[in-house]
């Protein structure tokens, strides 16, 4: 139980402000919560007071304040994720002889924000600030794995929406629906070939405080004469993305 009670509600009440569409009513905020009314006022004021969050009196609402805008700009510029992130590519590298990379969903692309390599390894096309097709990176189907599917569905509404680059992977919604199932099951995803002829990877997904999937963690590899070690490399991406999810407070979905 934490010994500071005032600044744990304080954190929650942000924390539920900041999942709503808009400004809520105190009354809602203190039944959400479980708080007696007086001291969600008594919060809300201070809270205020600190430019926290605001207050609406026409509609009898409360909504984020600037200050809090303030702390997540602060977050974006001091690059968290990728500061968190490097050092656990780094030892990925090292214990596994496999190139890391950390990409995150952008629209229906996965975006790359570091790539770590060991010494004379071939070019890839993943590198940094490179955006491919969400549907055949592993990166971006071990994200898309864990959105809801209403979401996936409005990425991907029909057999247009889908692009090929070496005739493999998914190239349906129903399609795109089995593969994501399978790989949420599993618990990483896979790709061999799908992105670049000759190549195959691994990811697995780091989760933020609400559960969702914030970036993944992918090892790629040759595709040589021997089979894919699927099981070892998953393992090694899973270890690196709970840890990743530890470190940003985060939490696998149940």
């Amino acid at each position: 139980m934490s010994h500071v009670p005032a600044a744990t509600r304080a954190l929650r009440l942000l924390r539920y402000l900041a999942t709503r569409p808009g400004p809520v009513a105190a009354t809602a905020i203190a039944s959400e919560l479980g708080l007696p009314r007086s001291s969600v006022y008594q919060l809300l004021e201070a809270m205020a007071e600190e430019g926290f969050v605001v207050h609406l009196p026409e509609e009898h609402r409360w909504g984020l304040g600037v200050a809090a805008f303030e702390i997540g700009s602060a977050f974006l510029r001091h690059d968290p994720l990728e500061r968190l992130a490097r050092p656990l590519l780094r030892q990925l590298v090292e214990e596994t002889g496999a190139t890391a990379h950390l990409g995150v969903l952008h629209g229906a692309d996965t975006l790359y924000l570091l790539k770590e390599h060991p010494p004379h390894t071939p070019a890839l096309v993943t590198g940094v600030g490179v955006r491919l097709p969400a549907h055949l990176t592993a990166s971006g189907r071990a994200l898309l794995a864990h959105l809801p599917r209403a979401q996936v569905r409005a990425l991907y509404p029909d057999a247009g929406h889908f692009v090929d680059r070496t005739g493999r992977g998914p190239r349906t919604p129903g399609e795109l629906r089995e593969v994501l199932t399978a790989e949420r099951r599993a618990g990483f995803s896979v790709e061999e070939g799908q992105v670049s002829e000759g190549f195959s990877s691994v990811a697995a997904a780091a989760f933020d405080h609400n559960g969702a999937p914030a970036a993944a963690i992918s090892l790629t590899v040759p595709a040589g004469d021997r089979p894919l070690p699927v099981p070892a490399l998953a393992a090694s991406a899973r270890e690196a993305a709970a840890e990743l999810t530890r470190r940003l407070g985060g939490r696998r979905p149940g």
